[in-house]
């Protein structure tokens, strides 16, 4: 009889874990368990945390500063984690995104990444694309230095870009200053502007993926190179670490929508662990709501 597959760790979709809160995901390790709160009936769920357990940790961020600096991915190595990387590097729009370092900075980090532990283990996602109108006229968007990243991203050797575009949550209007408004384009603009992108992408051997865009990806010409995407891929991370893991879908994901994901357990708290990017676009519980 086969013994189960090991798990995957999300850390995490609901909040910025390696920019804000390693200390304490560490003390959880040590103790060996990690209480998660289940964000809509409040159920405290207890996951076992060891490396017998556990195949691969997906850390989410901004700013893997900290992360980088700390030397937490070494040490989590040496306690027999794999490592995986989900790293968010949009345009340099403090308007969006005010509480995230210079770009500059940030490139520096997906370099770094890649040296320490390998291009193969991080993924850049470019999430999400946004067009706005600000108060004195027209709609412009935060792919402005798209081309940039995917430079960097095609010479550190990443082959896998991930994007989508931004959902209008209600939350999010109450947020906007007065003169500024998030402006949703067209399904034809949206079919444009991947195409578009994935024209700057192949000449850097970087594929598109479309996170959660199932409508856009049904409006693409037949042989387009641009997918769907799994921010959590269990096939990949066998590819890059081997061993077994669960490539099952997982079923709390937007399926309906075309989330690829693999199953996973995601920690991380919205009101536990709010997040100080404070990126004007959130879904989850920034720390500007708390205000």
């Amino acid at each position: 009889m086969k013994p189960e597959p090991k798990q995957i760790l999300s850390v995490s979709r609901r909040t910025d874990i390696p920019a804000f809160y390693m200390p304490w995901f560490m003390d959880q390790l040590r103790g060996g368990i990690i209480e998660v709160v289940n964000p809509f009936n409040r159920h405290v769920r207890r996951v076992e945390v060891s490396p017998e357990r556990l195949h691969t940790m997906v850390f989410w961020s901004k700013n893997f500063a900290p992360f980088l600096d700390g030397g937490y991915g070494e040490q989590l190595q040496a306690m027999g984690y794999h490592l995986f990387f989900n790293f968010t590097v949009n345009s340099q729009l403090p308007i969006l995104e005010p509480g995230v370092p210079r770009l500059s900075t940030r490139l520096d980090q997906l370099r770094e990444l890649c040296r320490r532990f390998g291009q193969a283990s991080v993924q850049w996602r470019f999430d999400p694309i946004c067009h706005f109108r600000m108060a004195d006229g027209g709609v412009q968007n935060n792919l402005t230095d798209f081309r940039t990243i995917a430079a960097v991203a095609g010479q550190c050797g990443i082959d896998l870009c991930i994007t989508s575009f931004m959902d209008h949550y209600r939350k999010i209007a109450r947020r906007v200053e007065d003169g500024f408004t998030f402006v949703e384009p067209s399904a034809a603009q949206k079919t444009a502007i991947v195409q578009d992108m994935q024209q700057i992408l192949t000449p850097l051997n970087i594929d598109l993926a479309l996170c959660c865009e199932q409508n856009v990806l049904d409006t693409l010409p037949l042989g387009s190179r641009i997918r769907s995407a799994a921010c959590i891929s269990g096939p990949r991370i066998i590819a890059v670490h081997g061993e077994r893991v669960s490539t099952r879908r997982d079923s709390g994901q937007r399926r309906a929508s075309g989330c690829g994901c693999s199953v996973s357990v995601d920690i991380g708290s919205y009101h536990l662990h709010p997040c100080y990017h404070n990126c004007l676009f959130c879904y989850a519980n920034p720390s500007r709501d708390r205000r």
